[in-house]
């Protein structure tokens, strides 16, 4: 785990970024205390989405597209996005 300054991390965000793409987690420091944790965001699998829509249903206008772009994209979606 890398430390850096927030001046560094400033100064250098992008070098941050590529880092933490890479699978680096950065602390970053101000005035020597903890500030904040800079590292990769996990990969999504539609999990979260799937559990959002069962708590937030669609309206039938947005339900009845993604039913028609489905049926388009036929068994190329079924296999990526089971709905098991």
């Amino acid at each position: 785990m890398k430390t850096m300054t927030a001046t560094d991390v400033s100064r250098n965000f992008a070098s941050a970024l590529d880092r933490a793409e890479h699978g680096e987690t950065i602390v970053i420091t101000r005035a020597g205390r903890r500030l904040a944790v800079l590292g990769p965001a996990s990969a999504g699998n539609g999990a979260a989405l799937k559990e959002f829509l069962a708590d937030h249903r669609p309206d039938r206008d947005f339900a009845e597209d993604i039913s028609s772009v489905r049926t388009l994209l036929g068994d190329e979606v079924s296999a990526q996005w089971p709905d098991a």
